[in-house]
């Protein structure tokens, strides 16, 4: 018999409305054959929790490392789904410690947390966005950007991005495909993303279910031509947290077959064309 995953979460939290993506995956790995979840999660603050079918232990900030030098030696993974300011401080605590980690949360210092793994002994996958549809599209607009360079140059680009309330910071998905867009002709800032994170507008305006308010993704890139008689336009809209952890459970997978490589960090994209 194989040896089971164990993973740990990062994020759990006992506040109602808090680390609902954390909740999810805790949930789901207790349904997988091949995990097992470790009772001990980092969380903000001290608590416990029951999710499931097995009560969990929130250890706050403080004790992060101390928990994690007692316990790594039995933890195969951790699944980071935390805060943006959280993201390079964990990173660098599950580098140091030699703990391979799945990094869901966005924000942060990018660069600085690729060159972190990179210099480490340990693996990782990192994505802005789990959804297998969602990095499929980026994908394809990857290969655009080799095919085509500069073919839409003049073109006008909007974006607008949707999240629930609780999301603090711009979408990672979108601010990721930026210097595709560059590539193909059209630059953009950062700044000039429409982030969408009022209740009444995504339900009067944009048309969300009230019922995802509280969990959805959804984008909407849009081309206009310099005459403004064409028009091409890309939508990928979530509703729901399940595809994310789905990816999620690949993505873990995905890296427990890869712990013995050492700086090196897979994407969504590598998770996805892999077989095992």
């Amino acid at each position: 018999m194989e040896k089971m995953i164990c993973v740990m979460l990062a994020g759990l939290s006992a506040e109602v409305g808090q680390g609902k993506m954390s909740r999810l995956i805790a949930e789901a790995v207790q349904r997988q054959l091949d995990m097992i979840l470790c009772p001990s999660a980092l969380s903000e603050k001290e608590g416990d929790v029951v999710i499931g079918k097995k009560s969990m232990i929130l250890n706050p900030v403080k004790n992060h490392q101390a928990l994690l030098e007692a316990l790594h030696g039995g933890i195969d993974i951790i699944v980071d789904f935390t805060q943006p300011d959280a993201v390079n401080r964990n990173a660098k605590m599950y580098c140091e410690l030699g703990i391979p980690f799945v990094m869901g949360t966005t924000g942060g210092d990018r660069e600085k947390l690729i060159q972190t793994v990179e210099n480490s002994k340990i693996s990782a996958v990192i994505a802005t966005n789990m959804a297998a549809p969602v990095v499929v599209f980026q994908e394809m607009m990857r290969f655009a950007t080799t095919a085509f360079p500069n073919a839409l140059e003049g073109f006008k680009l909007a974006i607008g991005e949707s999240h629930q309330a609780g999301k603090k910071d711009v979408s990672g998905t979108a601010v990721n495909l930026l210097p595709f867009f560059k590539t193909l002709g059209m630059p953009m800032e950062k700044e000039q993303i429409i982030s969408v994170r009022d209740p009444k507008v995504q339900v009067e305006e944009l048309g969300i279910p009230e019922e995802h308010l509280g969990g959805h993704g959804c984008h909407t890139y849009t081309m206009i031509s310099p005459d403004d008689t064409v028009k091409l336009e890309f939508t990928h809209n979530v509703l729901g947290r399940s595809v994310y952890v789905d990816g999620a459970l690949k993505a873990i997978r995905f890296l427990a077959a890869h712990k013995e490589e050492k700086g090196k960090v897979f994407s969504m994209a590598d998770v996805l064309r892999w077989s095992d």
